[in-house]
């Protein structure tokens, strides 16, 4: 067995190489020179000396191929942790990466990122970029032209400014769904699980989800229309090919691109043709928030996409790829941790209670001022902050060290890719009092322990960092915090599902199955 999986391993490098391996695409490898390193000193240990997977990375690889995936990797992460300690080194095919997962080490990465912090891009999707001649967005850039584009689009997307534009439009989301629970519910006052899948998608979810359709509002200005009896073909198609981008992702990531080329697999095609139909949508978009403007000009917002229209800095082929991949980096980002924390309340009424109380009190504040979401519901934020901490949906970050760095008192040198597992990181005791329990108020703590040790804020990643941090976050944050506001207003949340969520990765964790809830009607 032992010499079959060797040989396997043998051949799977072979062709690989020859193929020409993954040489043109890994463009995220670092092109800078060396920068100036932490000083050494003689009790640090060199870089070969960090404690290293023993599992062969050929293997791995085609282990992942043939469990059509990688659903466990956050576990095997933690497990690894756990093995090795608080830093490991690890390989899959030809992806090496240095794991870490302690929030000391975490903030040495991230201050060593550069000016300009460089990201490991996912190759399937500079794949299609490359093979249809698209420009890039910001998710697949790095250097001067990711930099480039991060300024001017944190004007429309990150900015305080914009929270307040784009909330409304969330809002009236919002208030369009919430009368379906009731309304398409089982039994009087009650809802239970629903399914999309009655309104014609074809993936079943926990209910007919605002959040999809509020991120695309505010992006597009267009809504998906699949609220309805009769959906939207184009909002369906849309939301359609965003799940097949989602659910194939993961399956290439880890294969060399020569491969899957070579190949041209049937996951390959649907990744393919996916894209193309979100292309497809936002020209559509784009022609119709032309044409509006022609016609009526702009006197009103109108979601993101006009915005950069009329600002004109941006070509259109930059701002259709921007608000592409804007779109697929935020489509179940939302959904999930909305998912996670209704279940959480669910199982938790008093602090459900607590936190129905702190929206009906600022209930009237934030109609008359919506962008004061954040400060008006520190509970609820606190919340969704618990269930980012147990149930991240984007599980890892990725860093390129712009210098040589000492982790854990190793040498870890420049352009070495850092992974920071945050599933590992959130359930750790080391890093986490009681990590097992859901408790929103440890985010509403002082900034020291009852021993006076300084908390590093270097714990809550789940939207990543400094200048290249998630670029959706104030939309995201904004989703949530409205749709459980609203939410909470209005219905009891229950559960008879008692057992925790099990999350399986598929690009993004999110639950393996989804729990049954009862959504019960208040005065």
């Amino acid at each position: 067995m032992k010499q079959g999986a060797e040989l396997g391993s043998q051949l799977l490098q072979t062709l690989f190489w020859r193929l020409g391996g993954c040489r043109t695409l890994r463009t995220g490898a670092l092109q800078e020179p060396l920068r100036e390193s932490e000083p050494l000193s003689g009790s640090v240990r060199p870089f070969e000396a960090i404690p290293q997977s023993q599992d062969n990375p050929w293997t791995k690889m085609l282990r992942i191929w043939m469990d059509n995936g990688y659903e466990n990797m956050h576990l095997e992460t933690q497990e690894m942790f756990q093995k090795l300690g608080p830093i490991y080194r690890d390989k899959v095919g030809t992806m090496s990466t240095v794991n870490v997962m302690m929030p000391q080490d975490v903030e040495k990465v991230l201050k060593a990122e550069g000016a300009v912090p460089r990201r490991d891009l996912v190759l399937p999707w500079l794949m299609h970029r490359q093979i249809r001649k698209i420009k890039r967005g910001i998710f697949l850039l790095n250097g001067k032209e990711w930099l480039n584009y991060r300024i001017k689009l944190n004007q429309e997307v990150l900015s305080v400014k914009s929270t307040g534009q784009f909330a409304p439009l969330v809002t009236s989301v919002c208030q369009d769904f919430l009368p379906e629970l009731p309304r398409v519910g089982r039994g009087e006052g009650a809802v239970g699980y629903l399914s999309t899948q009655a309104r014609g998608t074809t993936q079943p979810s926990l209910f007919p989800r605002p959040h999809p359709a509020a991120g695309t509002y505010v992006l597009y200005g267009e809504r998906l229309g699949l609220l309805s009896n009769n959906p939207n073909p184009d909002g369906l198609k849309f939301i359609q090919a965003m799940n097949n981008i989602l659910s194939s992702t993961p399956l290439l990531i880890y294969t060399p691109m020569a491969l899957t080329q070579l190949f041209n697999s049937k996951t390959w095609k649907l990744h393919l043709q996916a894209w193309d139909d979100t292309f497809q949508y936002a020209e559509k978009c784009i022609q119709k928030i032309y044409q509006e403007m022609c016609l009526n000009g702009s006197p009103q917002y109108s979601g993101i996409m006009a915005e950069l229209l009329m600002r004109g800095d941006l070509s259109l082929d930059a701002i259709k790829a921007n608000i592409t991949e804007l779109t697929a980096g935020s489509v179940e980002t939302t959904s999930f941790p909305i998912i996670s924390t209704l279940f959480e309340l669910a199982r938790n009424q008093d602090l459900q209670s607590a936190l129905r109380t702190e929206s009906k009190e600022a209930a009237a504040r934030l109609k008359e001022n919506p962008e004061l979401l954040v400060k008006e519901l520190p509970l609820l934020r606190a919340a969704i902050k618990e269930t980012l901490r147990l149930y991240p949906v984007g599980s890892l970050l990725h860093r390129y060290l712009a210098k040589d760095t000492v982790l854990q008192n190793y040498n870890v040198p420049t352009g070495t890719l850092i992974q920071i597992p945050l599933y590992a990181m959130g359930r750790s005791p080391e890093v986490f009092v009681r990590p097992e329990r859901y408790d929103p108020t440890r985010w509403l703590a002082a900034a020291s322990d009852p021993g006076n040790n300084q908390i590093s804020n270097f714990r809550f990643l789940f939207f990543g960092y400094g200048i290249r941090q998630c670029i959706g976050r104030r939309l995201a944050e904004t989703e949530m915090l409205l749709f459980l506001h609203h939410v909470l207003k209005n219905f009891q949340v229950e559960t008879l599902c008692k057992d925790n969520l099990k999350l399986i990765y598929r690009f993004v964790l999110h639950p393996k199955s989804f729990p049954l809830f009862t959504f019960r009607v208040l005065n």
